[in-house]
Formats: C-alpha cells, sequence, structure tokens
C-alpha cells in the first residue's frame, strides 16, 4: 500500500511540476499561503496569526471525516502541499506520505514544521498496558519496523506551548515584515495554555483516584503522564481494531469495581458498545459514560460555529474532573 502510494505521489508531483511551470506561479493568487494537515494545527496557526495583517490563507486537509492514521491523500491534497509557503503536520507514521511528497515539492522555499520532529525527545513510544487488547493489523504489518510514538501529540498543554512557540518562529520566517505581531500573539496564547495546564494540574492533584479507564482507543497518554495519572483502556490511541474481546471486557469491568471508578470515558464518536458493555459487567453496573475529545473529528464547520483547540480541551477538563471524582 505504501509503494502504491509512493507511486501515485510521484505522478502526482510530475503533474504538479508541468501546471507550476505553465501558471508561472505556485498559489495562483500571490497569497501566502499554509497549509496544516489537522484542526489543533489549524487553530494554534490561526491563534498565532490573531488579525492576519498579511491576509495569509490557510487551509486545513483533514475536515473530520477522515482519521489522521487511515487518511489517504487526494491529487489536489498533494498540490496543496507541494506548492504551499509553510507546512505544519503532525509527522510520525501517518506523515510518510507527507515526507514522500515534499521530497519533490515544486516549491524549494517552503517552511516546514514537523511537530513531532519539534517534540524530539519529548516522544512517548506507544504502549500496551495491562488488559489492553494489541492490534492484529500492526503485529501483521510487515512494512511496520523500528520504534513507534505515539502521535497525539496535542493532546497536552504542555506539548501545545512548545508547538505554538515553533510555528511562531516558521511563521516570522515566512512574513517577518509582520514578526512582532506573530511572536506578541504566540506569547499571549501560550499563557493561555498555561493557565489551563495549571487547572489541569490542580484538578489531578486534589482527585480521589489518581486512575481513568477508556472503553475505547486511547490517545491521551501525553496527558495523563503530565498530570501523573495512570490508565487502562481497551486499544492503543491508533488502533484499527473496534471490537474488544471477552478478555478485554471482563478485565476492564473488574478494574472498575476494584478502583470505584465513577466513570467509564470513550473518544468521540457514536458508537460507545464497549464502554457500554463493560459498564453492563461490573458489580454496580451505573457508572456513568462520558466522552472526552480527541479532536480528530473536527470540521470546517464546527470551527465556523465557534469550536477551538482551548474549548475542546476546557471541556475536556470538566469530564476528567468527574471521571477523577
Amino acid at each position: 500500500m505504501k509503494r502504491l502510494i509512493s507511486l501515485l505521489i510521484a505522478i502526482i508531483m510530475t503533474a504538479c511540476c508541468i501546471s507550476a511551470c505553465n501558471s508561472g506561479a505556485a498559489s495562483g493568487n500571490g497569497k501566502i499561503q499554509i497549509v496544516t494537515t489537522i484542526f489543533p494545527e489549524y487553530d494554534w496557526v490561526m491563534n498565532v496569526l490573531g488579525a492576519n495583517p498579511a491576509d495569509i490563507e490557510v487551509t486545513m486537509l483533514l475536515d473530520g471525516s477522515a482519521d489522521l492514521h487511515s487518511f489517504q491523500p487526494t491529487a489536489a491534497d498533494i498540490m496543496k502541499i507541494s506548492s504551499c509557503d509553510m507546512l505544519v503536520y503532525v509527522g510520525g507514521q501517518s506523515g510518510t506520505w507527507i515526507d514522500d511528497a515534499l521530497k519533490n515539492a515544486t516549491n524549494k522555499d517552503m517552511v516546514v514544521v514537523n511537530l513531532m520532529d519539534t517534540l524530539g525527545s519529548s516522544l512517548k513510544e506507544e504502549e500496551v498496558v495491562e488488559g489492553m487488547q494489541g492490534d492484529e493489523e500492526d503485529s501483521a504489518d510487515e512494512e511496520h519496523t523500528g520504534v513507534e510514538y505515539d502521535e497525539h501529540i496535542w493532546l497536552s498543554l504542555r506539548n501545545a506551548a512548545v508547538l505554538v512557540n515553533a510555528i511562531s518562529e516558521a511563521l516570522q520566517k515566512v512574513d517577518n515584515t509582520n514578526a512582532s505581531v506573530y511572536a506578541g500573539n504566540a506569547a499571549s496564547y501560550i499563557e493561555k495554555l498555561n493557565s489551563l495546564d495549571a487547572s489541569y494540574k490542580a484538578v489531578a492533584d486534589s482527585a480521589s483516584c489518581k486512575t481513568v479507564l477508556f472503553g475505547d482507543r486511547f490517545p491521551f497518554r501525553y496527558m495523563t503522564d503530565d498530570y501523573g495519572l495512570s490508565y487502562y483502556a481497551a486499544f492503543v490511541g491508533c488502533s484499527a481494531e473496534s471490537e474488544a474481546s471477552f478478555e478485554t471486557i471482563t478485565f476492564l469491568s473488574k478494574k472498575v469495581d476494584e478502583l470505584s471508578l465513577p466513570v467509564v470515558l470513550t473518544i468521540e464518536g457514536k458508537d460507545h458498545k464497549i464502554a457500554e458493555t463493560i459498564v453492563a459487567n461490573t458489580k454496580a453496573k451505573d457508572q456513568k459514560i462520558l466522552t472526552m475529545d480527541s479532536m480528530q473529528s473536527v470540521s470546517k464547520n464546527d470551527i465556523a460555529n465557534g469550536t477551538t483547540y482551548l474549548s475542546i480541551m476546557e471541556s475536556n477538563l470538566e469530564v476528567l474532573k468527574e471521571a477523577l471524582g
């Protein structure tokens, strides 16, 4: 599959080069073009831009309709990446197609921000904890080699502060005329991130229980590690599995009983069947099922209606507060 995508990218990139030569301009309208892959990056860029004095155009590729790990780029997506002035993407296994596209990008002066590269030694390896069901698809994938890092880096407010600063520095290179504006906007936004981080820490420090349990995938490892929390879950964060085994359900149900957990958590989505089955197999059978948003389904319509990175993280804090008791 990866070879097929690489071949497709090579073909499209050739077409891009021809198109760029014929048109004489990468963007077509003379404006600075920034491409982001997912919602958190997009929102961070918009906050650093603020009033957007240079009228920069910002694109978000994933519009809530595709998971980061399974996203298949279109020819238009690859062309946007090839010719933009600045690219912000997560990196890791899900970004290999972007790495391939960048090798033959038509804009050789592009400023690229690979978020996982930016974090460097702060990255965490994906782990399978006690009771968690392994991903059969991953274990059978012959192309999957080496260490796999957890890509859900945006769910840590502390990571977010580092990444926003990196985005600001990149934007200042792209538009040096307004560098001081972007630096000031980033500083103000990072203050908000730090303030919310302090609120999370206060909740975790005062919690009667220091464990959360997800009847779902678990993309929140960076968050739980930030505040010294432990966790149990049905699957790892990037798992493709959707059906939990009898052993997994039994283990998680017993953990709910053992720890007297008041809440079983899920991530966004309509199907909470695993969480419901866990609750049905506990002694009390009265635990709440609450959702924490991992921001992998945020659409452009959500953004237009006022959804922001901070608003989601504030909502997640309220859910976490109830889950920790």
